[in-house]
């Protein structure tokens, strides 16, 4: 019985995915550039897909998922350059080092109330902050690149030659993002952070600890972040202070935002088409007008935000329903009323 309950047409079009996605460095061979590309777009995802967390379901524009990031790369980095420890213990530590400046930063701002477009910029200003301090900060980070020891490429280093071990890791850190987000829309936080999002003082009537609920979503959202950013930190081999970026940081929150406010796969994919799309056109358009793909790419973003604002998830499930109501209807036969007269 709970079988029957599982095998619903929309987990059996997550578990095609899931299985496409496991599949994809099979069936692109050895081309190491493709494989780059997938690596970028699920790292996106994982970005976009925890910022829904704050941003989709809390309704907080938040514009610091690079602060996050170059936290867990330099502590990752830092951890192995100079100290030998694994990644393994790195990436958590990461993670948890992102979350605690996300509480100390969350916590004033969401005491004093400050959302909207102050909350957009003081995110913003976190990155700028720390791009600075680890600018100057010279023992730690510094103008400088600091690269990873190379001198053996295996698994406790999580250093290697190619890239189907990052793709893999990124994945199942996809899927791990994914049950998060499915998580928490279905428990009391969830239902919490949607109120809150939808009016912060509605709710605070109706008892809910808007601060909290925010805070909470807020250190998720930091530290799967920190994560990603140790595991990109060893794709790259080194970390430096320009990985406090707020141009990428911005571009976070757009695909939470064109994929589907507080839709879980909505970030997905965004990240999937948009990245995908963008990285193409790079590839095709960037060498016969230099920044010609970026026109296009600005063009697509307006023709979504214009015909599909609630979203690309919300036009693939109109598309779904279109496409599986003709079905049924091919299917269904109707009866015979004449029969046996």
């Amino acid at each position: 019985m709970k079988l029957k309950k599982l095998a619903t047409p929309r987990n059996s079009l997550l578990l095609g995915g899931l299985l496409l996605a496991a599949l994809i460095p099979v069936l692109i061979g050895r081309n190491q550039y493709t494989l780059v590309l997938a690596c970028t777009v699920l790292l996106y995802s994982v970005l976009a897909t925890g910022w829904n967390l704050i941003g989709g379901l809390g309704g907080q524009l938040d514009l610091a998922a690079w602060a996050y990031v170059g936290l867990g790369a330099f502590t990752t980095g830092s951890l192995l350059g100079r100290l030998n420890i694994t990644p393994w213990l790195g990436m958590p530590l990461g993670g948890l080092v992102a979350m605690a400046v996300a509480a100390v930063v969350g916590l004033p701002l969401f005491r004093f109330k400050v959302r909207g477009v102050w909350y957009a910029l003081s995110s913003s200003a976190l990155v700028q902050v720390l791009y600075t301090i680890f600018m100057m900060w010279t023992d730690v980070g510094g103008p400088m690149n600091r690269y990873l020891p190379t001198a053996t490429w295996s698994w406790y280093n999580l250093r290697f030659n190619t890239y189907y071990p990052y793709y893999y890791l990124l994945l199942a850190l996809l899927v791990l993002a994914l049950l998060i987000n499915y998580r928490v829309r279905h428990t009391k936080l969830g239902y919490q952070l949607l109120a809150v999002g939808e009016s912060e003082e509605a709710a605070e009537v109706l008892g809910v600890d808007a601060r909290s609920a925010k805070l909470k979503a807020l250190m998720i959202y930091a530290f799967l972040s920190g994560v990603t950013g140790g595991i990109y930190t060893c794709i790259y081999g080194f970390y430096q202070a320009k990985f406090f970026d707020s141009n990428l940081s911005t571009e976070i929150a757009i695909l939470g935002i064109v994929g589907g406010m507080g839709i879980t796969y909505g970030p997905l994919l965004a990240a999937v088409v948009l990245v995908a799309g963008r990285e193409f056109l790079r590839a095709n358009l960037g060498t016969v007008v230099e920044g010609s793909y970026l026109a296009v790419y600005a063009v697509v973003l307006i023709l979504i935000v214009l015909f599909r604002p609630s979203g690309l998830a919300v036009l693939a499930q109109d598309i779904y329903k279109f496409f599986r109501t003709r079905l049924l209807k091919r299917d269904y036969v109707r009866p015979d009323l004449t029969a046996g007269r």
